[in-house]
């Protein structure tokens, strides 16, 4: 079944709503959806007929992150060397994760407000075990190592450098990050 498109005025308030939810969440602001709401300058009504919840707000924030994330890992696949396609798509994975303060919260999440964000996800962890698996049956990574390893191992690594890399600088929170995957990677890798 498909959404009717919006008016143009509730397209709008859609995109105020999400870009406005952006801005707090770069900033480190917990959303809310009354806060949403006065920023935006419109009643928390419009805000709750878009988006129920601040789970579905957030998820909706993530999705163009996860959406680039899950089109890279469909690009590494097709690249011939297992091991480059592997490591370059934990270092997006990495990347991603420490710049866009949205996903941590959503990729971590037991249970998701949005359908699309299950599907994004899924198939996101769905191409890191194809990737790895692809990898492994080359040899060129430990055979140890598991599909299930890898969200926490990434998810480690951008907490390491968020505590570590400097919390208001993007730019060495990033460096950071892709030094302790660096670290990672060597450590992981047989050739």
């Amino acid at each position: 079944m498909t959404t009717p498109p919006l008016r143009k005025d509730a397209a709008r308030n859609w995109e105020q709503i999400v870009a406005v939810a952006r801005e707090l969440v770069d900033a480190g602001v917990p959303l809310q959806l009354n806060d949403v709401a006065r920023r935006v300058g419109m009643g928390v009504g419009t805000v709750y007929r878009h988006f129920p919840t601040t789970e579905a707000l957030l998820e909706t924030v993530a999705t163009r992150s996860l959406e680039l994330l899950v089109a890279h890992g469909e690009q590494a696949l097709a690249d011939d060397d297992p091991w480059r396609a592997l490591a370059g798509f934990l270092a997006r994975t990495i990347e991603a994760q420490v710049t866009d303060a949205s996903l941590s919260a959503v990729t971590a999440a037991p249970t998701d407000a949005l359908p699309h964000t299950t599907e994004l996800k899924q198939t996101l962890w769905s191409l890191g075990g194809r990737l790895l698996d692809r990898a492994r049956a080359a040899g060129v990574v430990r055979a140890d190592l598991t599909s299930a390893d890898l969200v926490p191992l990434m998810c480690g690594i951008a907490y390491a450098a968020a505590v570590h890399g400097g919390a208001d600088d993007a730019v060495a929170r990033t460096d950071t990050a892709q030094r302790y995957l660096t670290a990672l990677l060597e450590g992981l890798h047989t050739g």
